[in-house]
C-alpha cells in the first residue's frame, strides 16, 4: 500500500463530515458555491449551524475541509488497485474507481474541474495539493507497469510525469463528460479509453 494512502485517516459512512460532505455537494452542485450559506448545509446535513462554525470556522475552511475528505474518499477507491501485484490490472481498477466515485458525487468532479483553473480560487492549494498527491499515486503505479514490461525501443525516456498527468486529466474529464453528455458510455470503454495512454510502457 502507498504511503499517501497510509496517512490517510479512514471514513466513515455514518459521520456528520460525510453527511456535510454529501450536502455541500449536492447543494453546491445545484447552485454553486457562492449561492449556498452555511445554514443550508448545515440543516441538509442535520447538524447545527454553531456545529459547523466550531469545526470550521467559515464556509470556505469548510469547502476546503470537505473537498480534502472528498479526496480521501476516493484514495480508500483506490486502495485496491494500488495493493494488486498486477500493476497494469491495478492501474484499471484504479480508473474504474475513480470514475465510480466521479459518477456518486458528481458535484465534487464539477467543483475540482472549475476551481482547478481559476487563478483566483479561494481553494487553490488544497486542490494543487490533492492533485499533486494523485498524480504522484498514478506515477508510481506507471513506474511498476515500466518495470513489469519491455518498452518499444521507439519510445525512449517517457516521461512519467506527465504520462500520469494525462492519465489524471482523462479520467476527472471524461468522468465527468460521461455523466453529462455519455450516459450511455460504460466504466469498462472509459477505462479502456484512459488506459490507451499506457501503451508505450507495455
Amino acid at each position: 500500500m502507498s504511503e499517501t494512502v497510509n496517512r490517510r485517516v479512514r471514513v466513515r459512512a455514518t459521520d456528520s463530515k460525510h453527511r456535510l460532505f454529501t450536502a455541500s455537494m449536492e447543494l453546491i452542485g445545484a447552485r454553486g458555491h457562492h449561492a449556498v450559506s452555511v445554514d443550508e448545509i448545515a440543516k441538509a446535513a442535520g447538524v447545527s449551524k454553531g456545529t459547523v462554525y466550531y469545526n470550521f470556522g467559515s464556509k470556505s475552511e469548510l469547502i476546503a475541509e470537505l473537498l480534502s475528505y472528498g479526496v480521501a474518499i476516493l484514495f480508500e477507491r483506490l486502495e485496491e488497485g494500488v495493493q494488486d501485484p498486477d500493476p497494469t490490472r491495478g492501474l484499471e481498477s484504479m480508473i474504474s474507481g475513480s470514475l465510480e466515485f466521479l459518477a456518486e458525487y458528481p458535484s465534487f468532479a464539477q467543483l475540482w474541474i472549475s476551481e482547478q483553473w481559476q487563478t483566483e480560487s479561494e481553494w487553490a492549494a488544497s486542490l494543487e495539493r490533492m492533485r499533486h498527491e494523485v498524480i504522484a499515486l498514478v506515477q508510481r503505479m506507471l513506474a511498476r507497469i515500466a518495470a513489469s514490461g519491455t518498452p518499444a525501443p521507439t519510445q525512449p525516456g517517457i516521461d512519467l510525469d506527465t504520462l500520469a498527468t494525462a492519465i489524471f486529466g482523462a479520467s476527472l474529464i471524461l468522468g465527468r463528460d460521461r455523466l453529462v453528455f455519455h450516459p450511455e458510455r460504460s466504466v469498462e470503454s472509459c477505462v479502456q479509453a484512459v488506459m490507451a495512454f499506457t501503451a508505450p510502457l507495455r
